[in-house]
């Protein structure tokens, strides 16, 4: 991005162990390209781990953990989804008050996927409007939301999609949402009764893991691996080699 709409932002992007690798990696790379400085704060130090749905994928690093980061730090806040890292970021007394803290003070928050988890367990889905992975629809409105089946929702100092197939239209709500901070209104009128649920699961979660190997096949090539690289190291530092 030429024009550099987002320098000088410093946003914090809070993930854990289980996030869904795309809805981290690329927003984040979007945001940096726009100039903003992006942290990632998480529960531990170190590299936390991605997913691709329920695939170990890449590893992302930590800049601080939840003890070492202030909210009031940072301009904006991203919550990206997956189905394990919002569970834990929930059960965080921490993450939740980190959260709080940027809805106080009416910073602009991006979440996608399962990340609004996260928001419902910090008490902050009262009255508000958003959408969501369809699958837990039931969860955000028994916490008090108006869910939509929507690309993108807006609503106040939140933008909300929902989940990886919504991706492109999410990154760009982002980028214009942390642009413009100052904003704080409904961007356009919402319905007050949520959509209907889902009569059935995305499809193509249903074909992703239709066509995963088998945990033993991958147990099985793990250990053939680690077998090659102890018979090659054997072989390398036997003294008949030298």
């Amino acid at each position: 991005m030429k024009n550099k709409a987002l320098e000088g932002r410093h946003l914090a992007v809070l993930a854990a162990d289980g996030f869904e690798l795309v809805e981290l990696v690329v927003p984040v790379k979007a945001l940096k390209a726009a100039g903003a400085t992006v942290d990632v704060i998480s529960l531990r130090k170190g590299r936390i781990l991605g997913m691709n749905l329920h695939q170990p994928a890449g590893r992302v690093r930590v800049t601080r953990t939840l003890d070492e980061a202030q909210a009031r730090e940072y301009d904006g806040l991203l919550i990206p989804g997956g189905f394990i890292n919002p569970d834990l970021l929930r059960q965080s007394e921490r993450a939740r008050a980190f959260v709080r803290a940027f809805d106080q003070a009416g910073k602009p928050i991006a979440t996608l996927c399962h990340g609004p988890w996260l928001l419902a367990s910090s008490g902050l889905l009262e009255g508000r409007t958003l959408t969501s992975w369809p699958g837990i629809r039931d969860d955000l409105v028994h916490a008090g939301a108006t869910w939509l089946d929507q690309e993108v929702v807006r609503d106040g100092n939140w933008v909300s999609s929902r989940g990886p197939q919504d991706l492109t239209a999410f990154v760009a709500a982002a980028l214009d949402h942390f642009r413009h901070m100052d904003r704080r209104s409904v961007d356009e009128k919402h319905q007050d009764v949520s959509d209907a649920p889902r009569n059935a699961p995305p499809a193509v979660t249903l074909t992703a893991m239709k066509w995963w190997p088998r945990g033993s096949l991958q147990v099985m090539l793990i250990l053939g691996a680690l077998g090659t690289g102890w018979w090659v190291m054997k072989r390398t530092s036997s003294p008949t080699d030298l």
